[in-house]
This record gives C-alpha cells, sequence and structure tokens, in this order.
C-alpha cells in the first residue's frame, strides 16, 4: 500500500497537518492531523509497504508489543482507505 500523491504532510505550529495539493484539492476538501505515530506511518506509507513491513517498523522505532501495533495500523489503514489515500 502506498499513499496517492497530491498530499502533503506539513509541521505547522508542532502539529502534522496533511493537506491535499492540486486536483486533490478539489477531490478532498479536508485536512488530517496526525499524531507522532501517525505521521511516522504517514511517511512510511509513502513507500509501497505492507501492514506487516509497517509492524516492524513500528516495533522497532517504538516500545509496542506487535499485536497491539497491528490493530493501531489496520485502524489507519482503513481511514486511509475509507478516504481514498491509498493508490
Amino acid at each position: 500500500m502506498k499513499i496517492k500523491s497530491g498530499f502533503a504532510k506539513r509541521n505547522i505550529a508542532g502539529a502534522n497537518i496533511v493537506v491535499p495539493v492540486g486536483k486533490n484539492a478539489v477531490e478532498f476538501n479536508a485536512m488530517i492531523t496526525l499524531n507522532e505515530t501517525g505521521s511516522f506511518l504517514w511517511d512510511a506509507f509513502q513507500k509501497d509497504i505492507t501492514v506487516d513491513d509497517a509492524v516492524k517498523l513500528i516495533t522497532d522505532e517504538y516500545d509496542v508489543a506487535p499485536d497491539r501495533a497491528r490493530a493501531d495500523i489496520e485502524k489507519f489503514v482503513k481511514l486511509l482507505k475509507d478516504n481514498n489515500l491509498f493508490e
């Protein structure tokens, strides 16, 4: 899975915000605020990776059990899929 092009992540006043750019600004009329982990995953999904890859990245970076990481990543992936943010 890979995030669609046409979205930019910016740090504004300490908050990680994703905004649509170009034609996506017409189709996706919203902003997404990401916490630290969400920002980490957003960056990871800039490449075509699997949920298994993301679990490995998260468990290597943060002190979290693999099962908990997988559950949280699957929720994040569902949110992105529901909003048509994957290629």
